[in-house]
């Protein structure tokens, strides 16, 4: 079965559009397996605390590059690798192309060694379809709407970081237009999970107009 990756700027949406994607897939009578990087599994969690802690502003991008990397290879070994083997459908909201965008456009780390440091993670663990959630910085920044105590490590890295990470994925999105998929982030919530759920019709995953509407009721629902 397909599997799909979500990515873009802190921000974007693509966290919301991963929830709204597994339900509407789940839906359609799919079996959907949502993950998010890094994390999705004890030890990656783990890690994520280590990457993510504002406290830890002394870490290099070398170390950084090779923790996401840590956390990822479990992932793929314990969990993706597995899913996908078993016929379920895997919705992932971040992979390696966050590290080629944020390590390897953005960061001091060569484009060239944070590629060799993913395929080394993944193998041959390519996601069939990449969905990159195009959005201006200021938008993406007044809809996270956060309080300066609430960002992590590498939201901290600043506006200059943020972009060379959004040019970074759209650089991405023009080299690798069969997998990546760029999306217009700034549009409603609808309208950008219209967007999305085409780009699944074309691996295979199509969803029905009645399937769509209820996974946006499930997201819309208030928390009991």
């Amino acid at each position: 079965m397909p599997f799909i990756t979500l990515e873009g700027i802190d921000g974007c949406g693509k966290s919301t559009q991963a929830r709204l994607i597994a339900a509407a897939l789940e839906h359609a009578g799919h079996d959907v397996l949502l993950l998010r990087e890094p994390g999705g599994v004890e030890i990656s969690e783990k890690i994520r605390a280590l990457l993510l802690d504002p406290a830890n502003g002394a870490m290099c991008d070398a170390c950084e590059l090779l923790l996401y990397e840590a956390a990822r290879a479990q992932l793929v070994h314990e969990t993706v690798r597995p899913a996908l083997a078993a016929g379920r459908v895997v919705v992932c909201d971040r992979f390696f192309d966050s590290t080629t965008a944020y390590q390897g456009f953005a960061g001091s780390v060569k484009r060239e060694d944070a590629e060799v440091a993913n395929a080394l993670a993944v193998g041959d663990c390519v996601p069939d379809l990449t969905l990159v959630f195009d959005i201006d910085l200021e938008l993406a920044q007044q809809r996270r709407g956060e309080r300066a105590d609430a960002v992590d490590r590498m939201e901290a890295k600043g506006f200059a970081f943020q972009q060379r990470v959004a040019e970074g994925f759209r650089t991405i999105a023009r080299e690798q237009p069969a997998r990546v998929k760029l999306i217009d982030a700034s549009q409603t919530l609808d309208a950008v999970f219209a967007c999305a759920l085409a780009e699944l019709a074309g691996v295979g995953l199509a969803v029905s107009a009645d399937d769509a509407r209820c996974a946006l009721a499930t997201l819309m629902a208030p928390v009991e």
